[in-house]
């Protein structure tokens, strides 16, 4: 399998605000690989690490040492980035140019919203925005999705059609690497998927392997970050 995205003991340390506190490890050594075609799921709680990788894969944060990779060519070079697309978790709406017109109509038949084409994106629900995000971030067909939390604070509903746009875009070949809190999705559509914690990888594998002896990939994450639930009084 071509790999499309890799880390090489990947860390970055920020200046502290706290006192006393020099310097602060976002990423700590982090040993990634993504293969082409692969839905991969980037996990961890608040604060591990997930949207410092990400910046660094898209050029906003340098690497304090290590090295990242995409389709082989180091991140440090604006063409690494060249066949991605990448959706925030808060979405800027940009206003698609003339020479984009061609891939409209085919991408707004990918994320189901020809009917609502001529409405002002301020009187869409939070599911649909979140699908024109996505329509954007496919505007350049890219080879690559960088998605940070796409289902975050969709219905049911909402983060069935995002489910199903990403299993889409795998059977048409595209590699999604996304990170999210919502397990269950996580779980439903991933072939593999990397945990995080405090900047360190704690597990990397397929789902059902990472699941292992636990009824679900909630409660195996849970274990793997070392969480204790408190037992009831």
């Amino acid at each position: 399998m071509t790999t499309i995205l890799r880390t090489e003991k990947l860390r970055v340390e920020y200046r502290s605000r706290e006192l006393h506190q020099a310097t602060k490890v976002a990423l700590a050594g982090l040993d990634l690989e993504v293969g082409a075609g692969e839905v991969f799921g980037f996990l961890g709680p608040n604060g591990a690490g997930k949207t410092t990788t990400m910046n660094v894969l898209l050029g906003f944060v340098p690497p304090t040492s290590g090295a990242a990779y995409l389709f082989g060519i180091d991140v440090r070079q604006p063409i690494a980035r060249q066949r991605i697309g990448y959706l925030p978790e808060l979405t800027y709406y940009y206003k698609f140019r003339a020479e984009t017109d061609r891939r409209i109509d085919q991408l707004l038949k990918l994320v189901e919203l020809e009917s609502a084409r001529k409405r002002p994106i301020k009187s869409y629900s939070k599911g649909m925005q979140q699908r024109v995000g996505l329509a954007q971030a496919l505007i350049n067909n890219p080879d690559l999705l960088v998605l940070d939390e796409p289902t975050s604070g969709l219905d049911p509903l909402g983060r069935m059609k995002v489910r199903e746009i990403i299993q889409r875009l795998k059977s048409e070949g595209k590699t999604v690497f996304f990170s999210s809190h919502e397990l269950g999705e996580v779980e439903s559509v991933c072939d593999r998927v990397a945990i995080i914690h405090q900047g360190e990888l704690k597990a990397i594998g397929r789902v059902q392997d990472i699941t292992g002896r636990h009824a679900s990939l909630e409660k195996a994450f849970l274990e793997i970050i070392g969480f204790q639930l408190q037992p009831a009084p």
